[in-house]
């Protein structure tokens, strides 16, 4: 398991080489980007300015893995739907040219004038979708597990049921709600078939999630992935010093593993 980022609030204001060299002083060598951020990793780039961000990557020890998109399929209104499938298209082919592997996702919702099983269906039917077109370009379809009744676990299981599609993986996310109904362990069990290769995890300083049984948990599945700090409750100042800390956190975490 290795030690990664997500730009979302601890990189948001880096531009690409700061980030990189950030990245690579403290350890943190996998790297999520995220839209509307300093970096300015966005599908707007022409081939030029893909091939630079290319190559700044496989020039330096950082892993890029892909793109972070707020590109999500519960909408009822099928001009929305269409057009966030259009637009992940778009970011699957960025995702192939700066030399990623891959495109988080999400589904954000189960609208409460349309029965959950219709909602259901639909994301189901839009990552099929999107994951065939991104085989062609070599890439993952990441889906976090995210938003109200949709980052609840089996209802992320009612999702991938109908996931045919072998390149759309699950991201699992860190929730508090992870740990409700059946509990953890099941929760996890019940989804594992489907990770993928990038985790969200949140400031591991925190009390409020049981990260060391979720360490357990991956290192029992022998997960091979990134487990990704997106940094969600804190904006600390001195981001460098944070960083240090949580890779501190990480490794203590990932030396006291008992696996089941």
């Amino acid at each position: 398991m290795k030690p990664g980022l997500v730009t979302y609030l601890w990189g948001k204001d880096w531009d690409l080489p700061t980030l990189i060299a950030n990245c690579a002083r403290t350890g943190l060598l996998g790297v999520e980007l995220r839209t509307q951020h300093a970096h300015g990793v966005e599908s707007n780039l022409n081939a030029m300015q893909r091939a630079e961000v290319k190559k700044r990557f496989s020039d330096s020890p950082v892993t890029c893995l892909g793109y972070g998109s707020n590109y999500e399929y519960h909408s009822p209104d099928q001009k929305i739907l269409r057009q966030n499938i259009e637009n992940t298209k778009e970011y699957i082919k960025l995702c192939q040219d700066i030399g990623a592997t891959g495109l988080k996702v999400k589904p954000n919702g189960l609208p409460a004038q349309i029965s959950p099983e219709k909602t259901i269906a639909q994301i189901a039917a839009s990552l099929n979708e999107v994951g065939k077109y991104a085989q062609d370009f070599g890439q993952l379809i990441r889906v976090e597990a995210h938003g109200p009744l949709t980052e609840l676990l089996p209802n992320m299981k009612a999702i991938f049921d109908q996931v045919t599609e072998p390149n759309v993986k699950i991201c699992w996310n860190c929730n508090p709600p992870d740990v409700s109904g059946a509990g953890l362990v099941e929760n996890f069990n019940m989804v594992k078939k489907w990770f993928g290769d990038t985790v969200h995890i949140h400031e591991l300083n925190r009390n409020d999630y049981p990260y060391q049984e979720i360490f357990n948990l991956f290192a029992g599945i022998n997960y091979k992935g990134w487990l990704l700090l997106e940094g969600s409750s804190t904006n600390p100042e001195d981001k460098i010093s944070a960083m240090y800390e949580h890779l501190e956190s990480f490794n203590k975490l990932k030396a006291n593993i008992k696996k089941s």
